[in-house]
């Protein structure tokens, strides 16, 4: 695959095989040429466990200390006072039953997560097929599905993020801009790390953490040495 201009001047920069100490990674990212948009930086974790076993699985949620450098819009599937609730909490969309013709018919996804109240999971499971491939079906491990709408609105405008695993064992994960600078970055970093490390299953044999990279939406990747 051929690599633009930006992308080997990066590559550059990094000593071929070298794996990196976090900060120093983030350091790097900061010399990196600059794109003409505010990179998001990703976190990509191989973990050594096996995502077919359900006592296996890797899923959780964590609140930057710096948020994600995106504002994230929020649908809130509630009814009455929850709904009210919701509304002054600072949702961006808020609504029952009559917005799943919207969803299946219209393709309507101007939303980047969706929150829930138990009583409304009848109606939301509906739109399971639609949903759920997106990523946006909620979930009470996740905490979008809830009847403290207030505080899931709230953690999730102020920079919550879900980590899960896929099918190839890896954790792929946004959590900043290259703007954060690596001070920000790395705040952000080990608080996503030691989220990951904490929900090591009690399945889990042998090495749990297998590598760690770190890359910009449009840059190399960083091994980082996780000890």
């Amino acid at each position: 695959m051929k690599r633009g201009k930006r992308y080997s001047d990066a590559e550059k920069l990094l000593e071929k095989g070298k794996v990196y100490e976090a900060k120093e990674a983030f350091k790097l990212i900061e010399k990196f040429p600059k794109a003409k948009f505010d990179e998001t930086v990703e976190l990509h974790v191989k973990l050594g466990v096996d995502s077919k076993h359900a006592d296996q699985q890797v899923r959780g949620t964590v609140v930057l200390p710096n948020g994600t450098g995106k504002t994230l819009k929020v649908l809130v599937f509630a009814k009455g006072p929850k709904a009210d609730e919701a509304t002054q909490a600072g949702a961006d969309f808020v609504g029952a039953e009559e917005l799943i013709p919207k969803i299946e018919k219209e393709n309507w996804f101007d939303y980047d997560v969706v929150v829930a109240t138990p009583d409304m999971m009848g109606v939301v499971g509906r739109l399971g097929k639609v949903l759920g491939p997106k990523g946006l079906m909620p979930n009470p491990k996740s905490g979008t599905v809830t009847m403290d709408v207030a505080k899931a609105i709230a953690e999730i405008k102020s920079g919550k993020v879900e980590y899960r695993l896929d099918k190839t064992n890896i954790i792929h994960l946004g959590f900043g801009k290259v703007s954060f600078g690596a001070e920000k970055l790395l705040e952000n970093y080990n608080t996503v790390m030691e989220a990951i490390i904490k929900a090591k299953p009690v399945a889990a044999k042998g090495q749990y953490i297998k590598t760690v990279a770190v890359t910009t939406t449009m840059g190399p990747s960083i091994y980082i040495d996780q000890k």
